[in-house]
């Protein structure tokens, strides 16, 4: 299966733009949206209604499946992200200061939620991750997000949000392009090629 690292090319334009509450993972197209068991959401002050988690994980391979442009198949593959890419996406996010731009299930903008921490676990000792209870991961972008709002706050002490998805766009994608692209090629030599040793 091929596997794709997504990374930044233009620090105007690439990178996390929004973290979602979310059940389950999506994606579409250039838009990043990642939720899995090892990126899991935990209520740690339900009085402050706080919730921590690692929205990012480096090198961890998360399987796809898209319809390349101009392709009437789907492809499988796995995409994944250096720790470099997680250090310069979680960098971006707060220079630009996207904090409060949270949504439910990518769907619809949550009014009243906001993040409030957000670090890369350097040292898995001394990580501030394990006040937290959750197993520190090097190089993982944790995040720690305050719910204002009373909807989405009994959401999530329902267990309806399971984790932090990152919603952004990132380069690699052409590498899928390109191997599709590749694999119409060969099989257009192979119709020649038998047609002529016919």
């Amino acid at each position: 299966m091929q596997e794709i690292e997504l990374f930044i090319k233009d620090e105007s334009e690439d990178g996390v733009f929004a973290v979602s509450l979310v059940e389950n993972p999506a994606i579409e197209e250039n838009f990043i949206a990642l939720s899995k068991d090892e990126i899991s959401l935990k209520v740690i002050d339900e009085e402050r209604r706080i919730v921590v988690g690692y929205a990012l994980l480096p090198e961890k391979r998360i399987y796809r499946k898209m319809k390349p442009k101009g392709s009437k198949e789907a492809v499988e593959f796995n995409i994944y992200f250096s720790k470099d890419t997680i250090v310069k996406t979680q960098e971006l996010y707060m220079k630009n200061l996207h904090l409060n731009n949270v949504t439910s299930e990518h769907e619809k903008p949550v009014q009243g939620a906001s993040v409030i921490e957000s670090w890369i676990t350097e040292d898995e000792k001394q990580d501030k991750i394990n006040l937290y209870d959750i197993k520190p991961q090097l190089g993982g972008w944790a995040i720690m997000m305050k719910i204002y709002n009373d909807e989405e706050w009994s959401k999530v002490k329902a267990g309806d949000y399971k984790g932090f998805s990152i919603e952004g766009i990132f380069q690699g994608f052409e590498a899928l392009e390109m191997a599709q692209e590749e694999s119409i090629l060969k099989q257009i030599k192979s119709i020649i090629h038998e047609k002529e040793s016919k």
